[in-house]
């Protein structure tokens, strides 16, 4: 199969973006870039010096004084913040949610954009995100939208946590899915979207290799009918 240049995968929290991309990057030897860790870094550090994640002069100059940079490792990009890989550090609920809150900033998106776009100059990315085929890259070789039914999204966050070791209630993670999926819907910058050119896969009662295989498959054809 011919290599191109982007895949972007979009979609709500919990439809399996991050297993699924991961997955596909691995099988074609692509770069896996996790577009949401880089705001989920942002938000770490907004929370860790108790900035408020409503006032957007203080979010500009917490974007101005961090320095947000990305690192190629074994085909994954790892997210710094000032120097430092936050990776372990900005899985939880509360960063999450924060970082759905903070990116409905135009302030915040616009710090991020050229970093995102940058890190798909060198092709051969699986982009993963809200809005990678909507915004960041529009001209993406092929764009997949990722969903799948509320409550079995709740069910995969509860259990992904648990098999963390996080002392978890669901009710909990009910309350924050809800809180994110209305957050990065409603929002006016950039929100939550399939573009009008992305396939739509729905992963309700499918494993991470069956929405794999359904990505290929389409790769494969597409390729072979522009063949």
């Amino acid at each position: 199969m011919e290599k191109k240049k982007i895949i972007t995968i979009d979609g709500p929290a919990g439809a399996g973006k991050s297993t699924v991309s991961k997955a596909l990057a691995k099988k074609l030897g692509y770069i896996y870039l996790d577009t949401g860790a880089l705001y989920r870094a942002l938000a770490h550090k907004a929370l860790k010096d108790k900035i408020s994640l409503e006032d957007t002069s203080a979010l500009a100059k917490l974007c101005f004084n961090t320095t947000v940079s990305l690192k190629n490792i074994d085909g994954k990009m790892v997210v710094l913040v000032d120097g430092e890989d936050v990776g372990n550090k900005i899985r939880t609920e509360e960063v999450g949610l924060a970082a759905s809150k903070i990116s409905a900033f135009t302030v915040v998106r616009k710090s991020l954009l050229n970093l995102q776009r940058e890190a798909g100059l060198q092709g051969c990315i699986v982009a993963e995100g809200r809005d990678m085929g909507s915004i960041v890259f529009p001209h993406a070789d092929y764009k997949f939208y990722l969903d799948a039914n509320v409550e079995e999204r709740i069910k995969r966050r509860y259990n992904e946590l648990l098999a963390k070791g996080a002392g978890v209630e669901y009710q909990a993670i009910q309350k924050d899915m809800m809180a994110r999926d209305y957050q990065d819907s409603k929002r006016k910058i950039a929100p939550l979207t399939a573009s009008a050119d992305a396939i739509i896969i729905d992963s309700t009662g499918l494993s991470a290799e069956g929405v794999v295989e359904k990505i290929i498959q389409h790769i494969s054809y597409h390729f072979a009918f522009k063949g």
